[in-house]
């Protein structure tokens, strides 16, 4: 995991040297489909909490969608992210700024857990993603579908156009955009829980952060969510933006999704 981190960082090195603007739109369209569709929508609105129903065929979308956003398999994001909510800012929270605002960040993610350690994680947070086969299977290709599409994205540059435009679409598509989204989802687990405002009364640390909401597809507004883990909107004031519900409520309108959780906010705090 730290070698893959570090690749990243220093592929993204890359990006100011090979600009083009077909590697910038390539940019925006790749974040938003890994970022918010796989990271915020597929493992965490979806997989993690069940906040909506939907088909097998768009359950498996959403997964590989996260895997390309190159922040993990899916069983250790999502187990990981159901430990943090049940232990949010206790004793056991795998990433809290209160063990340092650099760990909750991104150090978390440096210790190892050995085969033995990772089943007995993943069959006690993630027994229903474990009878998934297709889960289990996707989650096996997590570096090999990284690498597919970076592959692919050069290849697809160097062919139709040209090596420089290549070198763009890798630096641009694969590592500016992973960094990116790297960045605001670690922001969600640190600075969410370090500033920001209330709007509820929760036993753990959770902030709403405006400037985290806008950058990371709505999931900065963090004490709504802990509030009331389940509910697929994470915006609840007319100024908290969620573009990754309008995102869900546009697919349960063309039927994909269903279900989806919309509990009334109930007590504000203070």
């Amino acid at each position: 995991m730290v070698l893959w981190i570090l690749l990243v960082h220093v592929g993204a090195l890359l990006a100011p040297f090979y600009f083009t603007w077909s590697g910038f739109f390539l940019f925006l369209a790749l974040t938003w489909a890994s970022g918010s569709l796989g990271v915020c929508l597929g493992y965490h609105r979806y997989l993690t909490h069940g906040g909506f129903d939907t088909y097998r065929p768009v359950r498996w979308v959403l997964v590989l969608l996260g895997q390309l956003s190159g922040e993990g398999p899916v069983l250790s994001w999502v187990s990981d992210h159901r430990k943090h909510h049940m232990l949010s800012d206790r004793e056991g929270d795998p990433h809290s700024p209160r063990d340092g605002a650099l760990w909750a960040h991104m150090l978390w993610l440096a210790p190892a857990r050995c085969q033995e350690e990772r089943r007995a994680h993943y069959k006690r947070f993630v027994p229903d993603l474990l009878k998934d086969p297709v889960i289990a299977f996707l989650d096996m290709l997590f570096l090999p579908a990284n690498i597919a599409l970076g592959l692919t994205l050069f290849l697809v540059g160097a062919l139709v156009w040209d090596i420089r435009t290549g070198i763009s679409f890798l630096a641009w598509g694969m590592f500016a955009r992973l960094l990116y989204v790297f960045h605001v989802t670690w922001l969600v687990n640190s600075a969410t829980h370090m500033w920001g405002y209330r709007n509820y009364e929760t036993t753990d640390n959770s902030r709403n952060l405006w400037w985290v909401g806008l950058l990371a597809f709505g999931e900065g507004w963090h004490n709504n969510h802990h509030a009331f883990q389940t509910v697929a909107r994470h915006g609840h004031k007319p100024w908290e933006i969620d573009t990754t519900y309008w995102v869900i409520w546009s697919m349960e309108k063309m039927g994909l999704v269903w279900n989806v959780v919309r509990m009334a906010p109930r007590a504000k705090a203070g």
